[in-house]
Formats: structure tokens, C-alpha cells, sequence
């Protein structure tokens, strides 16, 4: 094929006849029920079938990657767009019986059920991924030399971001007993090991020390050369596979981690990782990226290191626009609409984390987090409205899980959302720690030096709560600092001599650089409109 692509109805290059050895076989009864196989599926997915199998069996990995990400996408819209594929048992007549390619296609037929069916995935259906996944991880993991499997990173990092988010989406299933009916609660029950936490944790673990990933990490961040960090791969980890599955599986590490409420262990499973320079992170798939910053982010605010979590997400946030048009363009429409909502849960914990520790942020970044918030909601917020930052906390937070199955004898209750509640509990609590502090902040701007005794009559205190807070304020900002080096970004601190508060204003001068740039930027673009219309 040509490096272009092209259309899949009109591929050539590979013998006409390949079905017909691969299927009939003489008998009138087979070849019967093959014919009806083949009438049931599309010509242009069969020939993308096996065009698709043989280029996983030569390892082609270009052409993988092509039919990966163009000619699926491709095929789903025009054939599957709300139906589900074919099952793999009703293309074993166009592709043989190739064990490591029918479980390459269910990885994405179950995959797409759970993207694209109205209706979600059966139970069977969910058990029949987790048995399919394990026979993935088995073949990979069991082998006793690095496995004949080349696979672009894209549909690496896809493999282990569906096999969590699938676990995430069982345990939620698991806690919904409401509609479910007795046999389905029976199998439940009786089956405690499918998608079982222990499992989860067992192949990301297994993935990492497989591809001693984090000892070629720690090599290259101690400056070694090439040829050392492969000694330290050992066999595995010189292995494109295992080292790309290995580095996903941190990051599935990470997210299962904050995922359980464990953000002190989620960030230290990349301690090996500097998120900072992107130079040290081997892939560039948008979508890990985006996803690292996220939970990282997110376990800093949750660990109530506002001013670290503020500048994770400044980043990513960053590259996202800067990136939307070029890079991210080229994922597709159900890929760009998950990395646009993380994108706006990313803003309303940027608005949390700012309201909570005021700092300055990018001008444009901080006018595109108003305009996500809502001006409503953000004023509500800087008036410490309860409800608008729960509200904010429970659109940007991820969906909390619980790692134990939940009662089934205690009736038809739902209980997926008692997780998000006590996580969405512990944060409220810290903000009512903090529900005066926006209002001694403001006072404090006001003035360079101010009595103790003063400053507790303007706010209708006494003297000995306001103190409390004072040292709650001062508590939290250097809490909220990951280290000294942040010191100086808060728009005010203080500090207290005797009865008197004495305020230093660190607020920094609005940059006016940003500002003539995006109205340059602004004016090319009337510019071009105009000489577009030819005014």
C-alpha cells in the first residue's frame, strides 16, 4: 500500500485468493456456513482484516499503526458507527485461526463496545475483555524471551488506558444493584476474581519489573550512556514493547492509585519520572501526557499542594492550546472529545486551586478558566460558596472507585458514588477551614503594616479567633508550597512582630508582553478575514 493510505475498498498487493485457502475446505456444509459468514461482513472489512493481519504478522509497524488509527476509525464510521463489529468467532474464516490476532481484534471490538453501544457492554461481555486481557498479558508477560509483537506506542498506551478504564467501569457496574436482576447479582458474587483489584495491580507491576523500566528511568536521569541503560534493560527492556508497556504501566499506576484516594503512593510511583522535562518522558502520545498532568495535578490539590498543582496544570493546559490545532488535531473525534472534557475538568481544578491559593496565572490561561467556570460560578466561589465548589470538585474530580466488591445481601442498592462522596467530604472540609481566610487575604492587600487588634474589629472578631486564623492562613500557604523556591509567588504574605502584622507585597506586575502579542495576534486575524473577502 502506499504511504498515503487510501481507500480500504480498493487495496491491492495481497492474493485474492487467501480467504479461499483460508476457509473453504470441500465440505458443502462449511463452506455454506462460510459463505453466510462472509455475506454477514462488509467487503471492505474483510480485505481490511486481512490486510490488517498480515501486517501484525510481518510486525510492519507503519501499516499497523495505519490501520490502527486511520483504517479502524475509517470502517467504524461507515459500518459500525452504533453496532458493534463482528465477533472475532465470525471472522475466523477470513483470517484462520491466528490466536494472537483474534486477540489483538477483541482487545478493540470490546474496546468500541464500550466507546460506541448506546446500551454499554453486557456482563458476558465484560468478562469475556477481562478473560481476553488476561490472555493478552499472559502471552506477553509468560514468554521466556521477548515475544515476536512490535506495536506503535499509540495502541500501547490504549491497551493499558482501556484496561484500567474498563476495571474502573466494572467496579462501578459491580456497585449498581438496583437493576440488576438475581442471576446477575449471582454471578457476581460467585466470580470474585474477575477484574479483581489484586489482578490490576499484578500486570502493571508485572509490566514495570518485567521492562525494569524505572532502572533504565533512574540511568538516564544519572546521565548514562546508551550503551549502559541497555545493560540495565537487560533482554526485555531493550525491547520497544516491553519498555513502552512498562512506562504506561507507571502512569496506570499513577491514575489507578489517585483513583483510590492514595495520592501520596500515585506520586511516588514516578519518582523516577521528571514531568518538568519532557525530554525524559520516551513517548509523545498526547493522551499519556495529558493524563499524567491530570493526576498529578490532581493528587497535589488533593495533598493541598495548591501552588504544584497550579503550575502542573498551567502546563499541560498550556500545551493543549498551543497544541489543539496542530498535534491534537490528528486524534480522533471520540479521543478529542475525551481530551476536551479532561481539558474543561482540568480548568475547574485550576479555578479551585487558584481561589484557594492566589496566585498569578497566565492572563489568557486564566481568561479561557473563567470562561469554562462560568462567571456565576467563579464569583460564587470567590465569595466561598459551599455549593459552587462542590460543584467545581465534583465536574473536575476523576470517578472514584472502590476496590472491594460491594454487600449483595444488603439489597438493591447503588453505592458507585459513596467513594466520590467521601473524597468530594474531605476536600469541602478543607474549604471551610478556609472560609474566612478569602476576606483576611483582601484586608491584608490593603495595608503594609496593621494592629493585630484592628484588623479583628474591622472583621467583627475577637482577638483570639482571629489570631487562630492568621496562623491558619500562614499554616496553609506554606503548606500549600511544594518548596522555598515558590515562596515569592503569592500576591501577599505577612508575618506577625508582637500586635502587629506587618504585609509584604509580593504581587507581580501584569505582564504586557502577553497583552500586545494576542492583540497583534487578534489584528492578523481581522486582517486575514478582510483580505479573505477581498475588502
Amino acid at each position: 500500500m502506499n504511504k498515503e493510505g487510501g481507500s480500504y475498498e480498493e487495496m491491492t498487493g495481497f492474493e485474492n485468493d487467501y480467504v479461499d485457502q483460508q476457509g473453504h475446505t470441500g465440505d458443502p456444509n462449511l463452506d455454506l456456513e462460510y459463505e453466510r459468514h462472509r455475506q454477514a461482513i462488509p467487503q471492505p472489512v474483510q480485505k481490511y482484516l486481512q490486510y490488517f493481519q498480515k501486517a501484525l504478522n510481518d510486525q510492519n509497524v507503519y501499516e499497523i499503526e495505519n490501520y490502527y488509527e486511520n483504517g479502524w476509525n475509517h470502517l467504524t464510521e461507515k459500518f459500525f458507527s452504533s453496532e458493534a463489529w463482528p465477533e472475532a468467532e465470525s471472522i475466523v474464516h477470513i483470517v484462520g485461526n491466528d490466536p494472537l490476532f483474534l486477540i489483538m481484534y477483541k482487545e478493540l471490538y470490546y474496546r468500541h463496545i464500550y466507546a460506541r453501544i448506546q446500551s454499554g457492554p453486557t456482563q458476558e461481555q465484560r468478562f469475556k475483555s477481562y478473560y481476553n486481557y488476561c490472555d493478552l498479558f499472559n502471552y506477553i508477560l509468560n514468554a521466556d524471551g521477548p515475544v515476536a509483537l512490535d506495536l506503535p506506542n499509540q495502541w500501547l498506551w490504549d491497551i493499558i488506558d482501556e484496561f484500567i478504564y474498563q476495571f474502573q467501569a466494572f467496579t462501578q457496574y459491580r456497585c449498581k444493584l438496583s437493576k440488576k436482576s438475581e442471576e446477575e447479582i449471582d454471578i457476581l458474587r460467585g466470580n470474585p476474581k474477575i477484574w479483581n483489584i489484586h489482578s490490576v495491580l499484578n500486570v502493571l507491576h508485572s509490566l514495570v519489573d518485567k521492562s525494569k523500566i524505572n532502572e533504565q528511568l533512574q540511568a538516564y536521569n544519572e546521565g548514562m550512556n546508551q550503551d549502559a541503560i541497555a545493560n540495565v534493560a537487560g533482554i526485555f527492556g531493550g525491547c520497544s514493547l516491553y519498555k513502552m508497556l512498562g512506562y504506561f504501566s507507571l502512569i496506570g499506576l499513577l491514575r489507578l492509585h489517585s483513583l483510590l484516594g492514595d495520592y501520596q503512593h500515585a506520586l511516588s510511583v514516578l519518582e523516577n519520572i521528571n514531568i518538568t522535562k519532557r525530554s525524559t518522558v520516551y513517548s509523545r502520545v498526547p493522551e499519556c501526557q495529558i493524563t499524567t498532568y491530570y493526576y498529578v495535578g490532581f493528587a497535589y490539590m488533593m495533598m493541598r499542594k495548591y501552588q504544584a498543582a497550579i503550575d502542573t496544570f498551567s502546563s499541560i493546559l498550556t500545551y493543549i492550546q498551543r497544541t489543539k490545532n496542530t498535534t491534537l488535531q490528528r486524534s480522533s473525534q471520540y479521543k478529542m472529545d475525551m481530551i476536551n472534557k479532561q481539558t474543561d475538568q482540568m480548568f475547574n481544578l485550576l479555578g479551585l486551586c487558584a481561589t484557594l491559593y492566589p496566585v498569578r496565572i497566565d492572563e489568557s490561561l486564566s481568561q479561557a478558566m473563567k470562561e469554562k467556570i462560568g462567571a456565576d460560578k467563579w464569583g460564587r466561589m470567590q465569595k466561598g460558596e459551599k455549593t459552587a465548589f462542590e460543584e467545581s470538585y465534583s465536574f473536575g474530580c476523576p470517578k472514584f472507585l472502590s476496590p472491594v466488591a460491594p454487600n449483595f445481601d444488603a439489597g438493591p442498592l447503588n453505592s458507585h458514588k459513596e467513594p466520590l462522596h467521601h473524597q468530594c467530604k474531605v476536600f469541602l472540609e478543607e474549604v471551610e477551614q478556609q472560609a474566612r481566610l478569602p476576606t483576611i487575604r483582601s484586608y491584608l492587600k490593603l495595608y503594609s503594616t496593621m494592629p493585630v487588634e484592628k484588623l479583628a474589629a474591622f472583621l467583627d472578631m475577637d482577638i483570639e479567633d482571629f489570631t487562630a486564623q492568621l496562623m491558619c492562613l500562614k499554616h496553609k500557604m506554606n503548606n500549600a508550597r511544594s518548596d522555598k523556591d515558590q515562596e515569592g509567588q503569592l500576591e501577599v504574605d505577612f508575618y506577625i512582630d508582637g500586635d502587629m502584622i506587618h504585609i509584604a507585597d509580593t504581587k507581580i506586575q501584569r505582564g504586557y508582553a502577553d497583552y500586545f502579542i494576542k492583540q497583534i495576534h487578534k489584528f492578523e486575524e481581522v486582517r486575514n478575514c478582510l483580505k479573505s473577502d477581498n475588502v
